[in-house]
């Protein structure tokens, strides 16, 4: 004979309740593992990625270039300061002189005979002032005449020093050391006072002219190294020494000058050459021309990652730049620059970096 098991209704309450417990428990935690947070990797995977390169700043000592005008440092047009007929030629044209030589001689003609009479009659005026003078003392002659006496005598030494003059300007001497580059003229001529003969170059020394835009000029200075390059290639070395105060109104550029030196002297004053201007050194990024945008505003900028991995948007000054490299200033000593996907990330957005695989700009 079996005996049904029976259960009082006290003790099936009991094994309900257990189970329903346990169910919500399963059901909750299947539910949380469903359900759960994503881990910092699959959050990872939602930002954007982008290449980046580390970029350290380097010493760059950048270079202005400019056209310019090479001309002689001393350049003087030769003119007799007397009319008259040339005596004397004692250089050739095309030959070097020193500073002193005597290049063109004019006739004296009577101008020895008024040497002699002034000399003559500065003597006679200063003798009658002796004589004045010692009649004074005894006041046998007038206070008057004495005065008169000295005027005399005044006026002789006047007299013999302005034809003293005039026998030197019968003399054209070089006043520097150059090239006679032309005479005009030749023995027996006769030439104006103030007249074109001649001309006296010194192109051991030349000056380069060349003007600077405004926005270049601030850097420069005097003392700056020169580089002068001619049309056949080869260069001459010297160093800035001017720099105008004021723009050209017209052009808002400013002009300079350079001291080049010709020790072959060669001949080229007159002549057009380009200048690079050595500029002094200063800490510069070097990157692709690719890497620098226009912000909002216009601003040119670089685009690269803070600590936290964040995209930063720094404003750089272009210091030079060709078709395959560009020096900015502006950044920090030491950046992470975005080279490749920094067109689809704006300033702030967070993202995951991945080192360049390559050199790629130094490119």
């Amino acid at each position: 004979m079996r005996h049904k098991l029976t259960l009082s209704p006290a003790l099936f309450a009991l094994a309900l309740g257990i189970a329903l417990l346990a169910w919500l428990a399963f059901g909750n935690m299947q539910e949380f593992r469903d359900n759960a947070p994503p881990s910092d990797e699959q959050a990872g995977q939602d930002l954007p990625r982008v290449e980046v390169r580390l970029s350290r700043a380097e010493a760059y000592s950048p270079h202005l270039t400019l056209q310019g005008q090479l001309e002689p440092r001393h350049d003087v047009t030769l003119r007799p300061s007397l009319s008259g007929t040339v005596a004397r030629l004692p250089q050739a044209q095309g030959t070097r002189v020193a500073q002193g030589d005597v290049l063109v001689e004019l006739e004296q003609e009577d101008l020895d005979a008024q040497l002699a009479r002034a000399k003559a009659d500065l003597e006679l005026r200063q003798a009658e002032l002796e004589a004045g003078q010692r009649l004074r003392s005894r006041e046998l002659v007038a206070g008057n005449e004495l005065l008169r006496l000295q005027s005399a005598l005044a006026t002789a030494k006047a007299e013999l020093a302005s034809l003293r003059q005039q026998q030197a300007n019968l003399r054209i001497v070089a006043p520097f050391a150059g090239t006679l580059d032309r005479l005009d003229i030749d023995e027996g001529d006769y030439v104006q006072a103030g007249e074109d003969i001649g001309r006296l170059i010194e192109i051991d020394q030349l000056t380069a002219e060349a003007w600077a835009p405004q926005r270049r000029a601030l850097a420069l200075e005097e003392g700056l190294p020169v580089t002068a390059i001619l049309l056949d290639g080869s260069t001459l070395q010297g160093e800035l020494s001017y720099i105008a105060s004021g723009a050209n109104e017209a052009t808002r550029s400013y002009a300079l000058e350079a001291n080049i030196a010709n020790p072959e002297r060669r001949r080229i004053a007159g002549a057009s050459a380009t200048l690079e201007i050595a500029l002094p050194e200063r800490q510069a990024h070097r990157l692709s021309p690719a890497r620098l945008v226009l912000d909002e505003q216009g601003q040119l900028g670089v685009k690269h990652l803070a600590p936290d991995d964040t995209v930063e948007f720094t404003p750089v000054s272009l210091i030079s730049a060709d078709a395959t490299q560009a020096w900015v200033a502006g950044l920090p000593e030491e950046v992470r620059l975005i080279t490749l996907g920094g067109g689809f990330v704006d300033n702030g957005d967070a993202v995951v970096p991945v080192p360049a695989d390559t050199e790629e700009e130094r490119s």
